[in-house]
């Protein structure tokens, strides 16, 4: 009796199931088929047109040998670490403030989000308005009385991945201090009435208590900006186009050059096989804490 009582698990959410074969479907032959495919012709010779000549590894030995590849690599190393790091801070201390419950809240809240809303297009181009020498913060700066004042990041090739990292953090600091947000809001009330109870100073209630218990906000959170810092593109395009020279090269306009302007698709193919090696480098280790840590405990 108690074996036919049992839900036959097969056939749970029947109907579910069925609506999910169309994207189950288009996920398979679309996202993997495409890697798949891609992946393949990174190891050929393929130019204009893909064909399945196969080279090896040449198109890799290639590519880690071109020097622009290599600064496209380094570049994205100092954005994808500033960008972390700043993101990260500024957000979460702009959550803690408006967490305090001040007013104009939502005001406040709508400031800082807005930049998000923004596409990287516009971002790219106000910013290049801001800190072009001519008409920016520096002109600004030089009216005012300081002529030796000097800011121009974007045509200095030691610096220009800094404005980048500025523009950057205007418009993604603001959706890491909503994430934030939502993570303090979700902290019970009373563990904020014992802290204070004990006599325990507000920081050390962040450091020690708040901040371990975000900890599942830090994992998704990281997982976004540094998806959003493999991807990087639009920005450059919008502020520097990859210059002064070539001082402002990512990786993602790098595999764009190739693939659609210098007409050879197979070493656009092998550096975009290296950005997605780079994205499942972020995603296995996440999925792995995430759903692997829920299994154990």
């Amino acid at each position: 009796m108690a074996s036919d009582t049992r839900p036959r698990r097969p056939f749970r959410n029947l109907s579910a199931k069925i609506a999910s074969i169309p994207m189950i479907v288009t996920a398979v032959c679309v996202f993997l088929g495409g890697t798949l495919w891609t992946v393949v012709y990174s190891f050929t010779n393929s130019k204009l047109l893909p064909r399945l000549n196969f080279v090896g590894l040449d198109q890799y030995d290639r590519l880690w040998s071109t020097p622009r590849w290599l600064v496209s690599i380094e570049n994205l190393a100092i954005y994808g670490v500033l960008s972390l790091i700043f993101s990260f801070v500024i957000g979460f201390l702009l959550a803690a403030l408006l967490d305090q419950k001040i007013r104009f809240e939502n005001t406040f809240r709508t400031i800082f989000l807005y930049p998000f809303a923004l596409s990287f297009i516009v971002t790219g181009l106000v910013w290049q308005w801001i800190l072009n020498p001519d008409f920016g913060v520096q002109n600004i700066v030089r009216s005012l009385g300081w002529e030796s004042f000097t800011f121009n990041p974007l045509y200095d090739a030691n610096l220009v991945m800094y404005g980048i990292v500025l523009a950057g953090l205007w418009q993604g600091t603001g959706l890491i201090m909503c994430l934030m947000l939502a993570g303090l809001r979700g902290i019970d009330e009373d563990i904020w009435k014992a802290a204070r109870v004990d006599g325990i100073p507000t920081w050390k209630t962040y450091l020690y208590v708040v901040i371990p218990m975000l900890r599942p906000v830090f994992v998704t959170t990281l997982v976004i900006v540094m998806a959003g810092i493999v991807k990087l593109y639009d920005l450059v395009v919008a502020m520097t186009s990859g210059g002064p020279g070539n001082a402002s090269e990512v990786p993602a306009k790098y595999v764009y050059e190739f693939m659609f302007r210098a007409q050879n698709l197979g070493q656009g193919f092998a550096a975009s096989t290296m950005m997605l090696l780079t994205v499942a480098i972020i995603i296995i280790p996440w999925a792995y804490l995430e759903f692997g840590g829920r299994r154990r405990g």
